[in-house]
């Protein structure tokens, strides 16, 4: 089929799949105006290619792929994804789009699978490339009693399993959630959550389905649903993404499709690979929303006549050392990065985990600073339907008016509010806490990626101290 463009790829999600949203179930993804705004902000990764080529678009054996699906070779690779993730997520708002998320997931089969599995995993790979498809990533179990290993559960159920086996297919039942895309993607692609012990491997499973699969149903949270106006929502009325519970209902999954297959030494070093990826992806999807905070309290500053306050240039000084020492950690990861196994180079884990944990330390220091650079009026000011109206808009003009005038000091702080205090904002907030990784996560990888060897054998020399 070769690369597809953003019509075709809404063409793509017509088909049988179960998806379920606010109550009811959705026909069309395409046709509910909620979750069309999902499928348009997914769609900005295929329209990219038409006029970023250079970024967007790869060569591979003479044909044209998708650039997010070239697994790298080298740093240079590392380095070209990292610019083409933060360029679609700026377009994106300062959120992620689409293609990142299943290419992360590709890479990391490629690495960590072995036997019939990696090679299931290649042909999948050669299809995505060839077929331009859109791949969502379902690897959080719902766990239940976090304290109990999968096969202790009092429901089996609370992590994804295999039921039943035979020749030609395996069967699934369980669940996942935190399923960004499910709803709007081709396919789904299934990893493992953690590391196994040889007592859970029906839970060691990992694979790739279509969404219209019989037995997968979409349970889509409602987050920022309802009706909503662009003066009030500038940013949530154009960009949205959709999380599901994923649920497997006893799913019939072809042998081909299967890379991992009741193999638990895999499962935990397959869970880590895509770590590795997907804070790779992270800390460069965030480098625009990193932007966003350090222009909005910039100008929100200056339209208030506050800009030249010494305690608010110290405040903009933070946020400019917080977003520029994640940039620098970001473009670090890639720098450092190393080969993994099958050729597919794997990002420094140590710089992506530091990157990734001080974004995410940083982020609620981060909006608490705009927020008071910007005032009560983030949640007091004034709707849609008021600035509609001309009568009451000449009143807002005159008694909103600062620095600047009312119309633009207001349509900043609506940017503002939805970025922070309103629903959008507050999922902001828990993506900043969860996504990609805990706070704990990211520390628990730092300490396992830095190695203490020379500091403290340096230490040693200089106090004369031999090594035991």
């Amino acid at each position: 089929m070769g690369l597809r463009t953003g019509d075709e790829f809404r063409k793509g999600l017509a088909d049988g799949r179960r998806v379920f949203y606010r109550g009811r179930k959705v026909d069309d993804v395409v046709g509910e105006p909620e979750l069309a705004l999902a499928v348009d902000h997914s769609a900005l990764c295929f329209d990219i290619a038409a006029d970023r080529p250079d970024l967007a678009v790869a060569d591979v054996d003479g044909d044209p792929v998708s650039a997010f699906y070239v697994a790298p070779a080298g740093v240079e690779d590392l380095v070209r994804r990292g610019a083409l993730i933060e360029e679609v997520s700026r377009r994106g708002g300062g959120t992620i789009v689409l293609k990142e998320v299943g290419s992360d997931a590709m890479f990391a089969l490629l690495r960590a699978t072995e036997g019939q599995g990696l090679e299931n995993a290649r042909a999948f790979y050669r299809r995505v490339c060839r077929d331009d498809l859109a791949l969502a990533v379902a690897q959080t179990d719902v766990k239940g009693d976090r304290s109990l290993a999968p096969r202790e559960q009092a429901d089996p159920d609370l992590y994804l399993h295999i039921i039943d086996e035979d020749d030609e297919s395996i069967t699934v039942r369980g669940a996942k959630c935190h399923t960004s895309f499910s709803a709007n993607a081709d396919e789904v692609i299934v990893l493992p959550t953690r590391a196994m012990g040889p007592d859970d491997a029906d839970y060691a499973v990992s694979f790739a389905i279509p969404i219209d699969t019989p037995g997968l149903n979409l349970y889509v949270s409602p987050y920022a649903a309802g009706e909503r106006n662009s003066f009030e929502f500038p940013i949530s009325t154009k960009h949205k993404l959709l999380e599901s519970l994923t649920v497997f209902d006893d799913v019939r999954v072809p042998k081909d499709r299967v890379f991992l297959n009741r193999q638990p030494e895999l499962a935990g070093p397959l869970a880590l690979a895509f770590v590795d990826y997907h804070r790779f992806t992270a800390i460069n999807y965030k480098l625009p929303l990193l932007d966003i905070i350090v222009g909005a309290a910039s100008l929100i500053a200056e339209a208030n006549g506050i800009s030249k306050a010494g305690h608010v240039k110290g405040k903009l000084t933070e946020l400019i050392t917080w977003s520029e020492t994640v940039r620098g950690l970001a473009q670090l990861s890639a720098v450092r990065s190393r080969p993994g196994e099958h050729g597919v180079q794997q990002p420094d884990p140590l710089a992506v985990n530091m990157a990734k944990y001080h974004f995410a330390h940083g982020f609620h220091n981060a909006v608490a600073i705009l927020t008071d650079l910007s005032g009560g009026l983030l949640a007091t000011g004034p709707g849609g339907e008021d600035w509609d109206n001309p009568e009451i808009r000449s009143v807002l003009e005159k008694y909103y008016a600062a620095a600047v005038p009312a119309e633009q000091r207001l349509r900043l702080l609506n940017f503002i509010a939805d970025l922070t205090a309103r629903d959008y904002g507050g999922y902001q907030s828990v993506l900043a806490t969860h996504a990609e990784g805990s706070l704990e996560a990211e520390k628990l990888q730092i300490s396992r990626s830095f190695d203490p060897t020379g500091a403290r054998n340096y230490v040693r020399d200089l106090a004369g101290i031999a090594a035991l």
